[in-house]
């Protein structure tokens, strides 16, 4: 260990093996709190590394308690979290879309812990139950082809890491992994980041764990998502190259509308939001959902491009699809 932390202090990088044993053996209870904080703090002041991610991800999910589901292709829409923008639960709205939409989403989610309702706070307010065991989850899933995976409940090894997290109250690298731990393996992904500068390294990390296409998100300001408002930039995982793009909601045929248009509250009043943007209620939570769909599609490779996508979530919006997938999930995600 004394090795590995004077590299990290010396400002080299970790190589994914040495942070996958790293990982273990925090994982494993061979470290102290003071040990683990050593680590955390020498890493942040560092600056992640891919390699560093990848290891640390690889070990964390390995880790979580395994989903047996028979399907395949999944995706998840999950994001960093962290941008306090307090809007309401767009990736989760979203994922109903895009499960309606034919893609399969093991939508990974925990509570809120920056802003008022987390994915699994609003889904709770729903009545979907986040305690159900592994089995039943992936019974869910084969049957919905959507199924919220509670992180909270399925990653015993956090555990170690959660102590010294909050003593330190500062971001780390643990920040940065929910998105890359869901228990079901992923075939493509959109994840959101409130870390701009992070938009390629991200993408390499999801490359190297296996993603066969995906989409790395920073909106406007900063927020993990696709914003209908300014500039949003992305990175995309496509043919094993990851390339760099922009553009605004208004190239893609959203209305653009401002933050405090789309500011949620706590997870009864985000619950309503949710349902209104199933029902086509129209507002600026609607386009923002839209425009948030529209990218997992095109993430998803099931439409060629962001405009192809946004008009496949308008369009599975309007027949009431969506709104269906969100019954079924309240119907199996129970007891």
């Amino acid at each position: 260990m004394k090795n590995e932390l004077e590299k990290v202090m010396s400002g080299r990088d970790m190589t994914e093996n040495e942070m996958n044993m790293l990982a273990n053996s925090i994982i494993q209870g061979e470290l102290s709190e003071v040990q683990i904080a050593s680590f955390l703090v020498a890493l942040k002041m560092k600056g992640e590394a891919a390699s560093e991610l990848t290891g640390l991800a690889r070990a964390l999910q390995k880790a979580a308690i395994p989903i047996p589901t028979n399907l395949t292709n999944a995706m998840d829409n999950c994001g960093t979290g962290g941008d306090r923008s307090f809007s309401f639960n767009i990736s989760t709205t979203a994922a109903f879309v895009l499960a309606a939409g034919g893609v399969n989403m093991a939508k990974h989610g925990n509570r809120s812990i920056t802003s008022k309702s987390g994915s699994a706070d609003v889904l709770e307010a729903l009545g979907v139950n986040l305690y159900l065991p592994a089995e039943k989850l992936a019974q869910v899933f084969d049957k919905v082809g959507l199924v919220f995976l509670f992180a909270q409940n399925l990653h015993p090894a956090m555990k170690y890491f959660t102590p010294v997290r909050r003593q330190l109250e500062i971001p780390t690298i643990m920040n940065l992994t929910g998105p890359l731990i869901n228990p079901i393996p992923l075939d493509t992904q959109l994840l959101g980041t409130s870390r701009p500068d992070l938009l390629e390294l991200t993408a390499n990390v999801l490359k190297g764990l296996g993603r066969n296409r995906a989409l790395v998100i920073t909106g406007e300001g900063g927020m993990d998502e696709a914003t209908p408002f300014g500039l949003n930039h992305y990175a995309l995982l496509e043919n094993d190259k990851v390339t760099l793009h922009e553009f605004r909601a208004s190239d893609v045929g959203i209305s653009e509308v401002q933050l405090n248009d789309i500011r949620g509250g706590e997870a009864p009043e985000n619950a309503e939001i949710l349902k209104n943007v199933l029902e086509n209620q129209p507002s600026a939570f609607l386009e923002t959902t839209v425009l948030n769909a529209g990218l997992g599609f095109y993430a998803n490779g099931k439409v060629d491009s962001i405009k192809s996508g946004v008009d496949l979530a308008r369009e599975v919006i309007s027949t009431g699809a969506a709104l269906t997938k969100l019954h079924e999930l309240q119907a199996e995600q129970i007891g």
